[in-house]
């Protein structure tokens, strides 16, 4: 059995706990969250048993004997010191996702993992998705031709983070699909925003000059001259989880507000006749997915990737230190009033 502690019981470290605790291979010897009455909400909830400690103080967890592991889900801004802290102590570490707010910090901590030859993956949920996992064998598989555009929406009315922007909330969903997809990373990237709630945060968040987004616009545009465009806000009442690519026979269209059919590709494709583009093969195909919760996958990898001392691939600290650098250069983007910067990798 691996011994875990799970670091932050908020709104989605209570479904790490969940997953961990449900796991044949896993024992929770550990929950640790600043705020008592949370700790005692979980322990209500799930009937922890005496034995699992639950504290409000990090460091507590160095009394706990042969613990392998930590998951941790706090504030993006608490992760890098935390991540740091535990792997230098010996955990293998799986963080919720950004790993950090800076690229640098993110290579740091890959590098501590490496050296210390321990297990560092972050919790890209989506990557884990039937429907993403079959998108990409679909795509990979050309069955949409010549791949020409991108698109992306990810809207709804709260929650609204006060620690990160609308941009570092949600848009790293939509550009690890788009990556994985596609495989490859952006080189350019672009981004506007609008705020309306928080402008006062600028004063206290130094990444965040100009106030926390709440409606971000962002263009990706990919080495092979592809452009993914995504839309974002967390305070449209008007719900989306939706990301499309469209290519010369078809489009492949995930939406997960369609939870019968989330993915499906639509057929379809020009003829030439008489200077004129007529659509022919047209259908509707909706693809079917294999069945599972894709964070239950996620921390099952997780656990897998300790027992068999095998580096995660799709999820890896790695991948998430990628992505925090397209998110790095986005931000700059976005204090830039919109001007493309390139990606530094």
């Amino acid at each position: 059995m691996i011994k875990i502690a799970v670091i932050g019981v908020g709104r989605w470290g209570v479904h790490l706990l969940r997953n961990f605790l449900a796991h044949s291979q896993v024992s929770v010897v550990a929950v640790v969250d600043p705020h008592p009455e949370k700790l005692s909400a979980v322990k209500r909830q799930f009937n922890l048993d005496e034995s699992v400690l639950l504290t409000t103080e990090w460091h507590s967890l160095q009394q706990v004997p042969e613990l392998s592991a930590v998951a941790i889900a706090t504030p993006a801004t608490t992760h890098y010191a935390l991540v740091k802290d535990a792997l230098k102590q010996g955990y293998h570490v799986l963080a919720e996702k950004p790993l950090t707010l800076d690229p640098e910090e993110c290579l740091e901590l890959c590098q501590l993992a490496q050296q210390q030859h321990l297990i560092l993956m972050v919790d890209h949920t989506y990557l884990f998705h039937p429907a993403v996992e079959k998108g990409q064998a679909v795509i990979q598989a050309g069955k949409l031709g010549n791949l020409r555009y991108g698109y992306a929406t990810r809207t709804h009315l709260g929650p609204v983070r006060q620690d990160v922007d609308a941009l570092w909330d949600l848009a790293i969903h939509d550009i690890a699909i788009f990556n994985n997809w596609l495989n490859q990373m952006p080189v350019k990237v672009q981004a506007n925003s609008q705020v309306w709630l928080q402008e006062n945060k600028s004063k206290e968040l130094s990444n965040f000059p100009l106030g926390l987004a709440d409606l971000v616009w962002v263009t990706l545009t990919y080495p092979n001259g592809f452009q993914a465009h995504i839309h974002l806000c967390w305070l449209n009442p008007d719900k989306q989880r939706r990301l499309a690519v469209v290519g010369s026979l078809g489009s492949l269209i995930f939406d997960e507000m369609l939870p019968s059919s989330p993915l499906t590709l639509l057929h379809g494709e020009f003829e030439s006749q008489e200077n004129q583009f007529l659509p022919v093969n047209q259908r509707r195909e909706v693809l079917e997915l294999e069945t599972g919760e894709p964070l239950q996958r996620v921390c099952d990898r997780f656990v897998t990737c300790i027992i068999k001392n095998t580096p995660p691939v799709v999820s890896s600290g790695w991948v998430g230190t990628e992505l925090v650098q397209i998110l790095s250069a986005l931000t700059t983007s976005l204090n830039q009033g919109g001007q493309a910067v390139f990606v530094r990798n």
